[in-house]
């Protein structure tokens, strides 16, 4: 069991607390919060209440998108902008997703949302998104809305490379995506679209709805 009883959290979202792994500073330690968990289940339709509590827990949402179909056709390219995932851990706070942590010279990497408010869309960055969006569109790869803190900005003796660290699986009511090539481009155009419509809406302010 990992001992995080002392450890501090580098990055905390509404489901999930992340602490750097001090067994191996190269992993990342994604550990649900069961208020969370349970407020998302008690304000879930009737139908989803009928599902097990795991259904609400981001980690084993986590797992399951990591089997998806995509991975496992690329499984040398898919990591270019994937943070691999090595499975759960037990730790003092609770069991844990073990992912690869992103680092630039021995530092948490900056997300995407840190590093457009702290340096603009440069053209090295346009060209990151660009690769990025091909690399989607190639490998089908079926992630939730991309939002841009949840996309790590690595840096790279060939320039900047964007790599997602949270928000994989599939949104689709009926997985279509999952089984289908034509549902899943369609789908993964429209995660792009919606990509860069966050991207703008967080630059100009967060006016209005990004959708």
């Amino acid at each position: 069991m990992i001992n995080l009883q002392e450890a501090i959290p580098f990055a905390e979202g509404g489901n999930r607390v992340c602490y750097i792994n001090p067994e191996d500073k190269s992993m990342c330690l994604k550990i649900s919060k069961l208020d969370a968990i349970r407020s998302i289940r008690a304000n879930a339709p009737w139908y989803k209440k009928l599902r097990s509590a795991k259904s609400f827990d981001d980690n084993f949402r986590e797992e399951r998108a990591y089997k998806q179909k995509a991975i496992k056709k690329n499984p040398k390219e898919i990591w270019n902008h994937l943070a691999r995932w090595f499975g759960f851990v037990e730790t003092t706070k609770g069991l844990a997703s073990c992912t690869e942590l992103i680092t630039n010279n021995g530092k948490v990497a900056l997300n995407l949302e840190e590093y457009l408010f702290s340096e603009g869309k440069t053209q090295e960055i346009n060209e990151a998104l660009r690769e990025f969006e091909a690399f989607l569109r190639d490998t089908k790869l079926l992630t939730k809305n991309i939002i841009p803190h949840n996309l790590a900005v690595k840096e790279t003796e060939h320039g900047l490379k964007l790599k997602i660290i949270d928000g994989l699986g599939c949104m689709s009511f009926i997985p279509l995506p999952e089984v289908s090539n034509t549902f899943a481009k369609r789908y993964v155009n429209k995660r792009i679209q919606l990509m860069n419509s966050r991207i703008e809406w967080d630059l100009s302010g967060r006016k209005g709805d990004w959708k």
